[in-house]
């Protein structure tokens, strides 16, 4: 069964002759908006609110900023002059985290062996801690080389990370 797929769901459709429902009402608040103005006020303080009114409602309906809705673009700027503009670092959610993660870590070294951190690399990390398990599965490690409960690797650190 063959269906067809809906193309151009992002294009408004065009419903009062060359404009969408959105154009429309925009056009139409707009016109209200002035003749409110018109009739309510006298002429010469409703003529600049007139064309305030009027350019405002034509950018809502036909003006793109940045291939967006212009309503898009008041939104966004009411939201900058009423939000707050002042970013604080807060550290002390990050140290509660490491904390938690600290006392996770204490109750699961006590059953394995402690491998240092070598370096920001998990590759060289897991290689690292990859020849200490050999080491000690193969039963190589000796007891010189046990120093407080971790096996000091072959290789040194820095042969480590090349």
């Amino acid at each position: 069964m063959q269906f067809q797929v809906p193309q151009f769901i992002e294009v408004e459709d065009k419903i009062f002759g060359p404009l969408t429902f959105k154009q429309f009402i925009y056009c139409i608040g707009g016109l209200g908006a002035a003749y409110l103005l018109w009739r309510v006020l006298p002429f010469y303080f409703a003529a600049p609110l007139i064309a305030v009114v009027g350019g405002l409602a034509m950018a809502l309906a036909f003006l793109q900023w940045n291939s967006r809705p212009f309503i898009i673009a008041l939104e966004s700027g009411f939201y900058y002059f009423v939000r707050s503009k002042l970013y604080l670092w807060n550290n002390a959610r990050k140290g509660r985290q490491k904390t938690v993660a600290k006392k996770q870590e204490a109750n699961t070294k006590e059953a394995q062996v402690y491998v240092p951190k070598l370096s920001d690399s998990k590759l060289h990390e897991l290689a690292w801690s990859l020849d200490i398990q050999e080491r000690i599965a193969a039963g190589v490690a000796e007891e010189n080389e046990r120093r407080g409960g971790v096996v000091l690797p072959i290789r040194t650190a820095r042969e480590a990370r090349i």
